[in-house]
């Protein structure tokens, strides 16, 4: 079985670097965490001192990693991907960064005689643990048709979405519906509650119809009606606010690069900063709902101010 380099070991990296293994792969990893390198150890992979050892022997190389320049730093360093890779080695980036440096690495990888992918993924720890993330795949048709064996070992649904970069620009309309939606559904159920309607009957009325969206029936952000979901859980994060946020400002950095408003993901993203700035941090993104409903004792006036 084909040699996997995975580079990030951690909430995302290391459930699906674990599917890798279980699926027969070995898995050699690298993190600046000890901690994380650790847990790779023990489920039964390896782990290298630096990224050129963990790349040196590789036939697979995918990254999971915070921001763009750290996928820059990953790929173009001089530790990095591109200088210690082998010749034919297939790339997969599944960070979620901007579209411009997903295709700046891409290209500099094309150059170099790489195959590369960016391929973010949406689902959060939970899929990624069970192995059932979906994939946003950018590249070329020849590429994607690498990695679909690679991915299926960590997800359910792999989509080629167009070229280079074009799965970080999916990616980032995603999660901005994600974070939009759930701002909205916090709104509307915070109206719900002070107009005299339960939880639970708002929530098996709008899921039949016209209002029912994945934040509602899936991650609820109300203890009760979704038991899974985070607010069952004191909103332990299975996606955190500090992510959303990140999402929400990649989204508002994109519109403005192709000078295209989006009024509604502003004020959304002003929320999620908000909350965050106020100590929210590592809530899960659905605990917006506390801080639209005042329950947290913030203002949710002038967010966007």
């Amino acid at each position: 079985m084909s040699t996997i380099a995975f580079i990030g070991l951690g909430n995302m990296g290391y459930p699906m670097s674990k599917n890798l293994l279980k699926a027969g792969y070995n898995v050699i990893g690298f993190d600046l965490v000890a901690e994380n390198c650790n847990r790779l150890v023990s489920v039964g992979g390896q782990t290298a001192a630096s990224i050129a050892d963990a790349v040196a022997v590789a036939d697979i190389v995918i990254s999971m990693v915070p921001t763009g320049k750290h996928v820059r730093a990953v790929y173009e360093g001089p530790d990095g991907v591109l200088q210690h890779a082998r010749p034919g080695t297939l790339l997969i980036d599944s960070s979620t960064i901007d579209v411009e440096n997903s295709r700046a690495v891409s290209q500099a990888a094309e150059a170099a005689g790489f195959v590369m992918v960016d391929a973010p993924v949406s689902g959060a720890v939970p899929a990624a643990e069970a192995g059932t993330l979906v994939f946003m795949v950018g590249g070329t048709k020849e590429a994607f048709d690498r990695v679909v064996p690679t991915l299926t070992c960590m997800g359910t649904s792999l989509v080629h979405v167009g070229a280079a970069g074009c799965g970080q620009a999916m990616k980032i309309c995603n999660n901005m519906m994600a974070g939009m939606s759930m701002v909205a559904l916090s709104e509307a159920l915070t109206l719900a509650e002070r107009l005299g309607l339960d939880y639970q009957t708002v929530y098996d009325v709008v899921t039949k119809g016209s209002g029912n969206c994945w934040a509602l029936q899936a991650y609820c952000p109300v203890p009760g009606p979704v038991p899974a979901s985070p607010a069952n859980r004191d909103y332990a994060a299975g996606f955190s606010m500090a992510m959303m946020l990140k999402d929400m400002l990649l989204s508002q950095s994109a519109a403005a690069d192709v000078s295209t408003s989006t009024p509604t993901a502003a004020s959304a993203a002003a929320l999620y900063q908000k909350a965050v700035d106020n100590g929210y941090a590592a809530k899960d993104f659905s605990f917006i709902f506390n801080l639209v409903s005042g329950r947290t004792g913030v203002s949710n006036e002038n967010a966007s101010d």
